[in-house]
């Protein structure tokens, strides 16, 4: 089923290569099968020309933490919480200052 998502995704992208959403979803497909570079560029150019798609913050931390970045996760967090306050988005900045919570408690450890 993967699969089939990734080609209607990437088509998608394509067509709209500015639809944050397509590549949103594309990224956390291509996650599902172990393509994570891949998935890091798109959510890498997500909060480059969409800095107020919030949802990526925390999939790109989460993604930077898996390869050892911690410094690059702690800063994408606060990036993200910072825009999820200037959006009043106080779900995304729930799970934002969880993450960045966690990570500094593991730095600290």
């Amino acid at each position: 089923m993967s699969r089939l998502n990734i080609a209607t995704l990437v088509k998608r992208v394509k067509e709209s290569p500015n639809d944050s959403f397509s590549k949103f979803a594309l990224a956390l497909e291509l996650i599902k099968i172990d393509k994570r570079k891949q998935a890091m560029i798109l959510f890498e150019d997500i909060v480059e020309h969409d800095s107020n798609y919030v949802g990526v913050y925390y999939h790109l931390g989460e993604q930077y933490l898996l390869d050892g970045e911690n410094k690059k996760a702690f800063d994408t967090y606060n990036k993200g919480i910072d825009i999820a306050s200037s959006l009043n988005d106080e779900h995304a900045k729930s799970e934002l200052l969880t993450a960045l919570l966690t990570l500094e408690s593991e730095m600290e450890g």
